[in-house]
């Protein structure tokens, strides 16, 4: 299996309306460290599992969808805690999307996998990793 791993940051803000949640149930801030892999069984043409520069380019433009932005107000999480692992399953799908609409060019066929890992500090992280061509 090979894999190509790029990383970017974000930031947001948003609350966690549930008990369980403790203080982060007040607005707050999160800055997240974004790690985002492809995963192939085999590479493209070049040799590569993907253009790494494309890569970063297309998790740049994810995650611009929703940097600066309190995620409280936006409509894809209405009634959804935006925890961690959610956020990552949002960026992961977004990606995926953009993979489904060419970003990356023709050669997208041998990608099988994305997982993307949000970190929240440098001891706690958490991630999401789903098929790149669903079934």
């Amino acid at each position: 299996m090979f894999s190509l791993t790029v990383r970017d940051r974000m930031m947001v803000a948003h609350s966690l309306r549930d008990e369980f949640f403790g203080p982060a149930q007040q607005v707050h801030g999160a800055t997240f460290v974004v790690d985002l892999t492809l995963r192939s069984t085999s590479l493209e043409s070049h040799g590569v599992v993907a253009d790494i520069g494309a890569v970063a380019r297309e998790l740049r433009a994810v995650l611009a969808e929703l940097e600066y932005r309190n995620l409280d107000d936006e409509p894809a999480f209405a009634g959804v805690h935006t925890t961690t692992e959610v956020l990552a399953r949002e960026v992961a799908d977004r990606f995926v999307a953009r993979l489904g609409s060419g970003a990356l060019g023709a050669e997208v066929a041998h990608l099988s996998e994305v997982e993307v890992v949000l970190h929240e500090s440098d001891v706690a992280a958490a991630g999401h990793r789903r098929a790149v061509h669903p079934s």
